[in-house]
């Protein structure tokens, strides 16, 4: 697969653009100040490079040594920092309660592995901490707008639903949208959107 990400974010230009999901960026405003945040398969950067613009600390990982450089490309362009390592969510690991926010913008996983990489997440938060996820809906195999043709790597609400069923559902919602980001993900798309946060004890 990182085989397959190489190879897209190989071109001059931005695969899904320059500006971030437009979904994450209006929520992460509503976060009360900036902390700590981790991107999961961040690709280009593009929305970790609007974290850091924003003053969070930024970490993020990905499986595409690609997209890592053209991330740290972009942030360099912006001046501003990033920690992004070369790493895949199945295995990767961080402390408990590492971090204040948590974005997942269209990382689809397997069936085999989504609920254990979430679960996992769940466990990276503070208590208060955030998720903020957005990823093609199954209904996004009848739209040719991007996203997994394997309708096990696409999400239901209630999929996410029991997968961060330890957190307290913010907002749970599908919806149809129009989408512009970059060359990948442009036109009509069936999306699922998720945020969720940490109770504190």
């Amino acid at each position: 697969m990182n085989n397959f990400w190489n190879e897209r974010y190989s071109a001059h230009e931005y695969a899904f653009g320059t500006e971030p999901n437009v979904f994450f960026a209006g929520e992460l405003r509503k976060l009360p100040r900036p902390g700590h945040i981790l991107f999961p398969c961040e690709g280009e950067g593009r929305n970790a490079v609007y974290a850091a613009e924003q003053g969070w600390t930024v970490e993020a990982f990905d499986l595409s040594e690609m997209g890592k450089r053209k991330a740290l490309q972009w942030a360099q362009a912006r001046g501003v920092e990033l920690s992004y390592h070369f790493a895949d969510a199945l295995t990767e690991e961080y402390p408990a309660a590492m971090f204040d926010a948590i974005a997942l913008i269209y990382a689809h996983f397997s069936a085999a592995d989504r609920r254990l990489i979430h679960r996992k997440m769940v466990q990276w938060l503070k208590p208060g901490g955030t998720i903020i996820l957005e990823a093609f809906h199954p209904d996004q195999l009848g739209f040719s707008s991007g996203g997994p043709k394997d309708p096990t790597m696409l999400y239901t609400e209630a999929l996410l639903a029991e997968d961060f069923e330890e957190l307290h559902t913010d907002l749970l919602v599908s919806e149809h949208v129009t989408l512009e980001e970059g060359k990948y993900h442009q036109g009509p798309a069936a999306i699922v959107r998720y945020v969720g946060h940490k109770q504190i004890l």
